[in-house]
Parts: C-alpha cells; structure tokens; sequence
C-alpha cells in the first residue's frame, strides 16, 4: 500500500457524533407540531419543504422551555385571547406570549393571528403523532408587575422584568406534568427534543453554556422518566463537534450557515426516515422543482405538455400517498394551462 493510501485510511480529521439508533421513524402520514426556537424553524422549513404535515410554531419563535410549555398548555385549553392580554407599545399591540411576528397595529389585528393559529393547533391535537420541541435557553424573564414569565419582552425596557436561570429540576417537574396531561388527551403522541445550537451570547459566554448544560441535564432526566415516548436528536452536538469551525456559521458567528441547516437535515434524515420516506422526498421536490422551472414561452404547446406531466406525476404520488397535499400545485398548474 503507498503512504498516501495509508494516510488516507488511518487520517480522520472530523469528530462524528454518534446518531441515536433505534428512533421510531417519521413519515409523510405523520402529524407534527414544532415549537421552540428559530433552529426549529429551520428544521421545520426543512420538513415542510419535503411535503410533511406539520404545524410551525403556532406562537411564533420561543426561546425558553416555561414558554413553550405555556403555549402548550394553552393549546390545550383552547384559550380566547382578548384585548386585556395584550398591551400597546411603540405603535403595536403585542402579546408577551407570542413572538413580534403577531404584533400588529390595532388590537384585532393581532387578535386574529393569535387566535386562529392557537385554536387551529388546539383543533389538530387528538391527531398528532410527533411533538418537536427545541429549547433555546434556560433563562427566562419574568415580568415584575404580574410575575408571568414572558415570551418575548417585545424591547420593553429591561427594568420591568426580573431575569434568572430555571433549574433542572424546575424543567424536569414541569415538562412530566405536561407530558402526562398531553399523554391522557393523545395516548400515541411522541416528543422530540432538541437544544439549539445558537449560542446567547448576551449572557455571556460561560453562563450561555450552563444554560445549554441545564436544558441536556433536564432532557436526559425526562427521558429517563418516559423511555418509550421521550427522545432527543443530537442537534446541538452535530453543529458543534461535527462542524466545528466557522465556515458553518452565518455572518454573526452565532446562527448555523445555510450549509450547516442543510447538513443537519441530512443527519436528521438518516436518523428518522425510512427509504420509501425518502424516496417520497425526492418525489415531491422533483415536482416542485419542475413547478418553478420559468419557460421563455409559456403559452407553447411544449410547455403545456410539461404542466400536464406534473399534473399526472402529482396525481400518481396522490393515489399512492393519499395523505400527502399537493392542493397549492395543482391549483398552480390549472391556473397555467388555463390562462
């Protein structure tokens, strides 16, 4: 053998986290619902973008697992959110529940976003098949004058809340009282967490990694609780060991880069899906790529026949994968063979 050839085989210049084995498998008849931080989103961006069935974030991007459980709760309840849940500063009500992206000028505005996507994420629970929920910080921000912990401080001066870090044993008691509430509504419902590998660096560098340490330790400690419904996809450590170095980081050196998310779907992909699962994957990009394909002459004879391909294809995938939703394409397609 020549040097260069054994150099080649002994030489391993990436550290790789090993993926948990053994996972239930998520496919395209599964319902799910992500919440958490915006590495969710990314994650969830992914999912829809390969035709899964989920619900994003119905509270917009929450950062602090008390947070998320109170949405959760809330969606269990029903809850109507009114005018007294909302307060007016600089220009726009807020809800110090939900992220900036449902704050609007008028109080019903705002009432409207909040209260159709909270009761439409109520409406799905009973079918739900997965829970994702990616936690983005221990700390969290309670407001002194009603002693809730917020959400979102929606840039309300820092001297109105009171900031502190939960415990473990604070997250652990409780996410076991909501999982064994949602466990009573949704007998067959499985949770996946992950910790999001942004790093806040506003609590500064030490403290940001005892809060990530907090959120590991009260993961591991749940799902020691429910073996059997609780998991954890290794997300946080994927970024930082695997791709340790930061090409994989957006300009702030903070966010994971484009390639970094598209990795990591490919980790999670190799973890969750089955074959077939990714076998449909290709299929329903395959079609949506053709979709945004511009022609130089879209009213030619060649061009129709391209459209009614895509139609048979989405047509055959339908018949195979009934659950799938090609509604927005199809649509898009009669619209342009009928001009």
């Amino acid at each position: 053998m020549k040097r260069n050839e054994m150099m080649e085989n002994c030489m391993n210049f990436q550290t790789s986290v090993e993926l948990p084995a053994g996972m239930p498998s998520v496919s395209h008849a599964d319902h799910i619902l992500l919440m958490g931080s915006c590495f969710a989103e990314n994650i969830g961006r992914q999912l829809m973008d390969a035709g899964f069935q989920l619900d994003l974030n119905p509270f917009g991007i929450l950062y602090n697992p008390l947070s998320v459980s109170s949405a959760l709760r809330e969606i269990i309840r029903n809850k109507e959110y009114n005018k007294q849940d909302l307060f007016a500063y600089k220009d726009l009500w807020h809800s110090p529940m939900h992220h900036g992206s449902f704050s609007a000028f008028t109080p019903e505005e705002t009432l409207h976003t909040v209260n159709s996507r909270l009761h439409h994420a109520h409406k799905k629970l009973p079918e739900l098949n997965w829970l994702m929920v990616t936690m983005g910080t221990a700390y969290v921000y309670k407001q002194k004058e009603s002693g809730q912990v917020v959400a979102n401080c929606h840039q309300l001066p820092e001297s109105h809340f009171l900031r502190y870090r939960l415990s473990v044993e604070e997250i652990v008691e409780d996410y076991t009282a909501l999982i064994t509430e949602m466990s009573a509504l949704n007998p067959d419902l499985k949770w996946l967490f992950t910790v999001s590998p942004i790093r806040h660096i506003r609590d500064g560098m030490h403290a940001n990694q005892l809060s990530k340490s907090t959120l590991l330790l009260a993961i591991d400690q749940l799902q020691q609780l429910f073996p059997e419904r609780v998991f954890y996809f290794p997300s946080y450590e994927i970024i930082l060991d695997e791709l340790r170095d930061y090409r994989f980081y957006a300009d702030d050196m903070l966010h994971p880069s484009p390639l970094a998310i598209r990795y990591l779907w490919e980790r999670f992909s190799e973890t969750f899906f089955s074959l077939e699962t990714k076998q449909v994957i290709v299929a329903v990009q395959d079609i949506r790529r053709d979709l945004a394909h511009k022609p130089f002459h879209p009213e030619s004879e060649a061009y129709q026949r391209f459209l009614g391909q895509i139609v048979l294809k989405i047509e055959r995938l339908i018949g195979k994968y009934p659950y799938l939703d090609f509604q927005k394409e199809t649509e898009l397609c009669h619209i342009r063979l009928n001009p």
